[in-house]
């Protein structure tokens, strides 16, 4: 169970395209400013003030409509777009399937004249922030690499549609990388998008990098029985994540226990999600007394900074746990897996080769298994490619992926020759 506990913890460690951003002096100030503000007494570990706009006091009749909607600020706009609008909407909370919830995010659209039809709508699927509201992307706007990659996509006339994915903004504590909470965020801004008058197609491509592709992954996934009237004609996932016991033990053997490791942080975000599910879970009984104002810290401190503070403390696994919270880490890995490998689209899956976060043996797991389960994959390896470079180094083959699913072109996948 001791060896068991490492390898689960780890996998949480995996770095899933951190997106904390740098922003300007004057949105950072107002966001600490918000985070401190007064507070609602039913706030839940992540909650802080942020606006007016991110809480809904009223009524929420069906999932996939839209509540309400203001223009971006400047720093949070993303370049390219010539419409910047933040979004709330409403949604079925992920972890109990039935009660809903409002969630934020974003529209960009593109500049010029929208074709017949409508500019092609993508739906991108951000990476791991935090699970505190001040890092929800529409609120503390996005990394520089990913503004960029909007912006190569808003640049082709797609637009483009964000979710903060369900309590990262709004209330409630983010249910951090549990698969079915991202898809049924993503499934209903993408409903609440078309069926509000913006001028996007009725077609979706989804895509998403790392965290955010396994959130793509798991859209198209969860899409056939959640939100059939859902037109999703691809997807795209670069540095996918997948949690299979093979993976885990790639992992555990990338990472000693005894060795200085900056992707510690995302052990404490997991930790998060155990506590979202076990209110009686408690973080002292298990992480280490020095260790614990860090851990505590993820309820108020977006991801780059929660890494900053491991690497100064020189934090290892053996330094973080004085017991091992397996059976609770059990439990939330439970929420991270996918409904099917069976996909209803065709999928485009992009490996760097030099990538240490999401390992290129765990992506090909994913990829071996959805090809044998019947999706049709196109998998492209880039063996010069880290995690975060396989991006921006993709985009030779997914942009003409990409418009080949908006044309409704017969696209072949490739499982009969993968790359690995």
């Amino acid at each position: 169970m001791k060896n068991l506990s490492k390898i689960l913890a780890v996998t949480a460690a995996m770095a899933l395209s951190a997106c904390s951003t740098t922003m300007d002096a004057a949105l950072t100030s107002t966001a600490a400013a918000s985070s401190t503000a007064t507070k609602p007494s039913n706030m839940t570990l992540g909650d802080s003030y942020l606006s007016d706009f991110y809480f809904y006091a009223g009524n929420l009749e069906a999932p996939g409509k839209l509540l309400r909607q203001e223009p971006l600020t400047k720093a949070q706009s993303n370049p390219g777009a010539a419409q910047n609008i933040r979004l709330l909407y409403t949604s079925t909370d992920g972890i109990d399937g039935k009660e809903l919830t409002a969630v934020s995010g974003v529209l960009f659209l593109p500049k010029g004249t929208a074709p017949v039809g409508g500019w092609p709508l993508m739906a991108w699927t951000h990476g791991t922030v935090g699970i505190a509201d001040i890092c929800a992307p529409s609120w503390n706007g996005r990394q520089e690499q990913d503004r960029t990659h909007l912006q190569f996509w808003l640049n082709k006339g797609y637009a483009v549609v964000a979710s903060d994915y369900q309590g990262l903004g709004t209330p409630g504590t983010h249910p951090y990388l549990a698969t079915r909470p991202e898809a049924y965020s993503n499934l209903d801004i993408i409903r609440a998008v078309q069926s509000s008058g913006f001028l996007v197609s009725d077609q979706v491509v989804l895509f998403g990098q790392s965290q955010g592709a396994g959130a793509a992954f798991a859209t198209a996934a969860y899409a056939p029985d959640y939100a059939p009237d859902v037109n999703i004609v691809g997807a795209v996932a670069t540095g996918v994540p997948f949690f299979s016991p093979e993976a885990l033990v790639v992992l555990q053997e990338s990472r000693p226990p005894d060795r200085v490791d900056p992707l510690l942080g995302y052990n404490l975000l997991a930790l998060s999600l155990v506590q979202r599910m076990n209110p009686k879970f408690k973080l002292a009984d298990y992480v280490s007394d020095d260790v614990l104002p860090i851990a505590e810290s993820v309820q108020n401190t977006c991801h780059k900074d929660i890494k900053a503070k491991v690497v100064a403390e020189k934090l290892t696994y053996n330094r973080l746990f004085k017991k091992q919270p397996t059976e609770h880490l059990v439990k939330a890995f439970s929420k991270m897996g996918y409904p099917t490998l069976t996909l209803p689209v065709p999928t485009f899956v992009g490996t760097g080769g030099k990538d240490k976060d999401t390992p290129p043996r765990m992506q090909a797991a994913l990829v071996t298994r959805a090809c044998k389960a019947g999706s049709t994959i196109i998998s492209k390896l880039y063996p010069d490619l880290d995690h975060r470079g396989v991006v921006p180094g993709s985009t030779k083959d997914t942009l003409p992926f990409v418009k080949a699913a908006f044309a409704g072109a017969k696209i072949e996948g490739n499982c009969g020759n993968l790359p690995f």
